[in-house]
């Protein structure tokens, strides 16, 4: 019996077949970008990229896919051998800065780029890049009480006076259901080609479709 039993049930074979062949890149291997990966290989994605040059800390642990024993290596690495030991599905971990040198290296030959980085420098070089090449692309972003998933054509890349990547208020749940919600896009836009924007608020668990 298939590791996707499940999910070939609800979703059809077709639609699995689809996504073990679909290049999923994903940039950030944190809060979100982490839960991501984790979700879109166990529900039968079979060609993801992760890229984050950043190692597991203590306080990463209640919000990301790691464990203690975890603590200090990288990020990507990590979550790709814990993909493998559990699905058997090979994610190729980049463990590499995404900047202007390579930029091009990185996203190169994805199908769709997943961008949950957490600062908007590397966010304006996804979104520009992908712009540039046509590549359909998705960002991810939290912030307090709220959550947002907007394809690339009606995003704006935030101020970086807001970029705070080592202190902020983060809630799980707004992290699992936010994750939730990018996941669905993700394979909606992979089964029908449509990019469906959504805004998420933790306080009313209400999910929203997006309101430029």
């Amino acid at each position: 019996m298939s590791a996707f039993f499940h999910e070939e049930l609800h979703r059809g074979r077709e639609l699995l077949d689809r996504l073990r062949a679909f290049a999923i890149t994903i940039c950030g291997a944190g809060a979100l970008g982490g839960q991501i990966a984790e979700s879109l290989a166990r529900t039968g994605c079979g060609r993801i990229k992760l890229i984050d040059h950043d190692r597991i800390e203590e306080r990463n642990l209640s919000t990301q896919p790691y464990q203690r024993a975890d603590i200090g290596a990288f990020k990507a690495s990590i979550l790709a051998h814990s993909l493998y030991r559990a699905l058997g599905t090979r994610v190729q971990a980049e463990c590499k800065t995404l900047d202007a040198r390579t930029v091009a290296r990185l996203l190169g030959g994805s199908a769709l780029v997943v961008d949950a980085f957490d600062n908007s420098v590397s966010r304006g070089w996804v979104h520009d890049w992908c712009a540039r090449t046509d590549t359909p692309c998705i960002h991810a972003g939290l912030a307090d009480a709220y959550g947002e998933v907007v394809w690339n054509a009606v995003y704006r890349v935030p101020s970086a006076v807001q970029d705070d990547i080592c202190d902020y208020p983060l809630a799980r749940n707004l992290v699992l259901l936010t994750t939730a919600v990018a996941c669905e896009a993700i394979l909606s836009f992979i089964a029908t080609a449509q990019q469906r924007s959504y805004s998420i608020t933790l306080d009313d668990f209400a999910i929203r479709p997006w309101a430029d």
